[in-house]
């Protein structure tokens, strides 16, 4: 999949199911639910990646 910029990962398609591993890949639901409440928030730029490191790790 290579790079994705955090502000494009909201609009993915999510996989169908969670695969709860130790670091959540882009298209896990968890992540893209995550990031959307994010930029909802209104967040942008260096606070969007932030927030994908850690709904990744979470």
């Amino acid at each position: 999949m290579g790079k994705v910029k955090a502000d494009r990962v909201s609009g993915l398609k999510p996989k169908k199911k969670c695969c709860r591993s130790k670091n959540r890949c882009l298209k896990c639901p968890v992540v893209i639910m995550r990031m959307k409440k994010a930029e909802s928030a209104g967040m942008t730029g260096k606070d969007l990646r932030k927030a994908l490191k850690k709904a990744r790790a979470a």
